[in-house]
């Protein structure tokens, strides 16, 4: 097959080398995104899909959340930054529980914020809003899964949701 004069040569994107090579860049960003898709998920709520903090605090001041997670998480204490995310989550309960004067809809993340934050039990707390802590990592593109220095696996979400659930406990009073 013959190319006409007038036909442009063609070109490999530009994340492709001359000898086909993909570039680190391109490697690096296809292997998270594979890593992400395989990692194992909290099981979706039955016909909700994309639930964020953001239809309850706006979209301005969870994109700052966000930006506050992708810079202190990836070398923050866990301890510390649980306080941190509980208390993020508990500023959301707050303006769903002034937000909504009337109850909101079942299913709805204010619903959930709400019943989360009369919950004592970690579990029963993590089955409402834990959809909602996974989205919120997802978002600050920040992994959740941590090693301690000993080899045990964590997660920086069991102290958040620990946190959130004995935010009131004062053993002193």
């Amino acid at each position: 097959m013959e190319r006409s004069a007038r036909q442009p040569p063609v070109r490999a994107p530009p994340s492709v080398g001359a000898l086909g090579e993909v570039s680190l860049r391109t490697q690096r960003r296809l292997h998270g995104r594979v890593r992400q898709a395989t990692a194992n998920r909290p099981p979706e709520r039955a016909g909700v899909r994309g639930r964020t903090l953001s239809s309850v605090v706006g979209v301005s001041t969870y994109s700052v959340w966000v930006g506050m997670l992708r810079s202190l998480v990836p070398h923050g204490r866990t301890h510390r930054l649980s306080v941190v995310i509980a208390g993020m989550l508990h500023c959301a309960a707050t303006q769903a529980a002034g937000e909504s004067g009337r109850k909101p809809p079942e299913g709805s993340v204010a619903a959930s914020l709400l019943r989360a934050s009369e919950e004592a039990d970690p579990e029963s707390v993590a089955a409402e809003i834990g959809d909602l802590l996974h989205r919120l990592f997802r978002d600050a593109r920040v992994v959740h899964r941590r090693v301690s220095a000993r080899g045990e696996k964590y997660s920086i979400l069991e102290g958040v949701v620990q946190e959130f659930a004995t935010w009131c406990n004062m053993p002193w009073e």
